[in-house]
């Protein structure tokens, strides 16, 4: 009971760290590319020496055969990073979070694509409370005719690749030791990330003090932090756990906002926010994944 009690903890850190996310891409002037590329690449400056502490501690077999298993999940993330930073540029704040949290009507099937894994009773339960929340919450305040429609597509496409890398995450970070599975991840969506940006801008220039600072804050918090636990919840937890879990990015943003900006949220956030948290509590209860 203990373990499980600290799991939900290292997961609801995870979350918190992941919201924060949006309000620096937000502040941020720099090229897309650039700014997905940067956070990756100093996330993976920053857990390299974990990287080799647990590599030289690892006992069985790692070469190609075992980093492969990051490669494509890699490529998953910086296609996300990209179309969720140029979506976020093109799309009002309440429009973006809308689609790309509607991960948990998309998930099951990506877990079953990779993992043969079914949603039981309990996580539709909390699953449809949670997304009914989002809905509510984004009912009135969002305008889906009113704004940019590639904003909207390419916040969808980022969901798509964001549902596809965390079912991978799922049946992948199993696999290996959390560093062992996280540093190529990181690694190849960096990497991927800025090859994709050549064509675009020429990474050689002046960056302001600003985006510097918003680089190694993503790099740190929602890359380091939120990404990293995320990943490894999903050793511990079922797919769709964490998939609803991650809704409540939408709780704490809004406390952040209240917080930094002092936005109020509206009578009805509370409501809905009582919705969203009832179904991540209840499959929370219910999908712990024991070994």
């Amino acid at each position: 009971m203990h373990r499980r009690w600290v799991q939900v903890g290292l997961l609801s850190i995870g979350v918190l760290c992941g919201s924060t996310a949006v309000i620096m891409i937000k502040a941020s002037d720099e090229n897309p590319f650039l700014l997905a590329a940067y956070r990756l690449l100093i996330a993976t400056l920053i857990i390299f020496p974990l990287f080799l502490r647990e590599k030289n501690q690892y006992t069985k077999p790692y070469g190609f055969q075992q980093i492969r298993w990051s490669l494509f999940p890699g490529l998953l993330l910086g296609l996300h990073f990209i179309t969720w930073n140029m979506g976020i540029a093109l799309t009002p704040v309440a429009n973006a979070s809308l689609i790309v949290n509607t991960t948990p009507a998309v998930m099951p099937f990506f877990l079953w694509i990779f993992f043969r894994e079914k949603i039981n009773k309990v996580e539709i339960i909390g699953t449809v409370l949670a997304l009914v929340g989002l809905y509510l919450l984004s009912y009135g305040r969002v305008d889906l005719s009113a704004t940019d429609l590639r904003g909207h597509l390419l916040c969808f496409i980022s969901m798509l690749f964001l549902a596809a890398y965390f079912a991978l995450g799922r049946k992948n970070s199993g696999r290996l030791p959390l560093w062992l599975y996280m540093w190529p991840l990181y690694l190849t969506a960096g990497i991927f990330c800025l090859l994709t940006a050549l064509p675009f801008i020429n990474p050689i220039k002046t960056y302001s003090l600003t985006n510097v600072l918003i680089f190694f804050g993503l790099a740190i918090i929602p890359t380091f932090g939120g990404h990293t636990l995320l990943n490894y919840s999903m050793k511990n937890f079922r797919g769709q756990v964490v998939s609803v879990a991650n809704l409540g990015q939408i709780i704490f943003s809004a406390f952040l906002g209240y917080l930094l900006f002092q936005e109020v949220p509206s009578p009805m956030f509370y409501f809905t926010a009582v919705l969203i948290l009832s179904g991540v509590v209840i499959i929370l209860i219910h999908g712990y994944r024991q070994r």
